[in-house]
């Protein structure tokens, strides 16, 4: 597994791995002599394992961005979520079968995670936590709708959008909501194949309201979060339930933020609250434009609190995003036009 893995960040021109360890014990007694840009680290480890290891990092204060490598069983999932909230930056899922083979599918999609995580470890390290927080009051202070009035509506339903860097996001929006907020709250996260159960079970266990892994057919119903399963494409149909469908993928993804948005307009009309949260890509700028052009209000998160800055971005550039709102203020915002407080 190390070989291959090195073998696949060598072949890249701008990367070099400068060691290996067998475990987290090794790790730690490594990175005291090499500063790595990024470390990528298996979840399932002997003597130390990968989640140990984070935790171990974290009480050394050591902020070097950590890619884990997670496979696909109920513990790895569960393990994975549980990482994610301690501070790690993403994570690859490990295919089964033959470990060469495997792996080098998720080639591209390891290259480009280290890519990414080493940008956002270079921008954060620009700014020192309390230069941060008075940026963040600054923006939170200037922060205007931009497009519109959009006091005085009634919604419906809520419907998020997010990739790199949104299950923590999520995270704090969805365990910040009310149980009695009124409203179905319904949410793609770019994820593969078997790790959104674990993803909405944690939320679940940490949120006051009631969050699933929506299933087909199910009746949508208020005060519930249905999250959208990985692997599948999530709609609501004109009698209000889940229809998933495995549909080509829209900008390369499946669960896709844009098939959410627009069949929610269907049948929410102008009664939907749209927000896209961090992410790499476009998903979901369509959605967005598309809801507001039917009446809906939007709101994206402020590039400040965004561990990447690509779905927002796209998501304002289409001038149809009426509030920007940094991460730690999204579910008050949502409380706001939802519940009117």
């Amino acid at each position: 597994m190390r070989k291959i893995i090195s073998d696949i960040i060598n072949s890249q021109s701008a990367m070099e791995v400068i060691d290996t360890a067998k475990n987290g014990e090794e790790l730690l007694v490594k990175i005291s002599r090499n500063k790595p840009d990024i470390i990528t680290l298996d979840i399932e480890m002997p003597k130390m394992n990968g989640m140990e290891t984070l935790k171990q990092l974290k009480r050394m204060n050591i902020c070097i961005p950590v890619i884990m490598l997670s496979s696909i069983s109920k513990s790895g999932t569960e393990s994975t979520m549980e990482c994610l909230e301690l501070g790690a930056f993403d994570f690859i899922a490990k295919p089964s079968g033959a470990i060469s083979l495997g792996l080098n599918k998720v080639k591209d999609e390891l290259i480009q995670k280290i890519k990414l995580a080493f940008m956002q470890n270079r921008s954060m390290t620009r700014l020192t936590p309390e230069k941060n927080s008075r940026v963040v009051r600054e923006i939170t202070n200037k922060i205007t709708p931009r497009a519109g009035n959009v006091q005085g509506r009634s919604i419906e339903a809520v419907v998020i959008g997010a990739s790199t860097g949104g299950p923590k996001a999520l995270y704090q929006v969805i365990t910040a909501l009310p149980s009695d907020i009124g409203v179905p709250v319904l949410v793609v996260q770019h994820m593969p194949v078997g790790f959104t159960k674990a993803f909405a079970e944690r939320l679940n266990t940490n949120s006051k309201i009631k969050v699933v892994e929506a299933s087909d057919g199910d009746s949508i119903q208020k005060n519930v979060v249905y999250i959208a399963p990985g692997g599948y494409h999530m709609e609501i149909t004109s009698n209000k339930k889940i229809h998933l469908n495995t549909e080509p993928t829209i900008w390369g993804v499946r669960p896709a933020v844009d098939k959410l948005f627009v069949s929610a307009i269907k049948v929410y009309g102008a009664n939907l609250l749209s927000v896209i949260l961090t992410g790499m890509g476009r998903d979901g700028a369509k959605g967005t434009a598309a809801i507001k052009d039917n009446g809906g209000i939007t709101m994206a998160e402020h590039e400040s609190t965004c561990v990447i800055y690509g779905m927002p971005k796209a998501a304002f550039e289409t001038g149809k995003v009426d509030e920007i709102v940094p991460l730690q203020n999204v579910a008050q915002e949502i409380k706001k036009f939802v519940m009117g407080r």
